[in-house]
């Protein structure tokens, strides 16, 4: 394993040149040899790696940085961006949208009937002369009576709620 000091290096293209004093060219190294490093590589860095040939060109590989910490979740540089594959994912992504909103407004299904709420019934209460929690059939007509009747006697101490004492309700 060699060690060397990274001389130059573009993070917008993901790569740059090691100086060892043990080789006698600078050795070319891609930001996918420090995809494991917690950070991305900077000029002055000292440089781990091995070296391997690739196209009659030597370059780093299982490269690491001294002093910094590995870690499996090592984000590519932000300026860095990858040649080939934007546009398939932009326009999976797109179509994935569209299919979404297609399925959940239901477009093109016009054969089927429309949700439409049942409407809840409501009680119609009357007038009718009576006035004591016993002849109440329930909690609901017992305060209607005491808001829109005369002279009941249901709501013993005038706090709005009738009928307090009835286990019934």
């Amino acid at each position: 394993m060699y060690r060397g000091l990274l001389t130059k290096w573009d993070n917008a293209k993901g790569f740059g040149f090691i100086k060892s004093s043990e080789l006698s060219s600078d050795t070319f190294i891609h930001i996918s040899a420090l995809k494991h490093m917690s950070r991305k590589p900077k000029q002055g860095d000292f440089i781990h790696f091995d070296v391997e040939q690739h196209k009659g060109k030597s370059r780093a590989t299982n490269a690491r940085i001294e002093g910094v910490k590995a870690n499996s979740s090592f984000e590519v540089s932000k300026n860095y961006k990858p040649r080939s594959g934007n546009k398939f994912i932009y326009a999976a992504v797109i179509v994935a949208i569209a299919a979404f909103t297609f399925q959940h407004l239901d477009l093109g299904q016009s054969n089927q009937t429309q949700f439409t709420p049942t409407p809840i019934p409501t009680q119609q209460f009357t007038c009718d002369g009576r006035q004591h929690c016993s002849q109440m059939t329930s909690r609901a007509e017992a305060e209607f009576f005491t808001k829109h009747c005369p002279n009941t006697k249901m709501d013993g101490d005038n706090d709005g709620i009738p009928c307090e004492n009835d286990l019934r309700f």
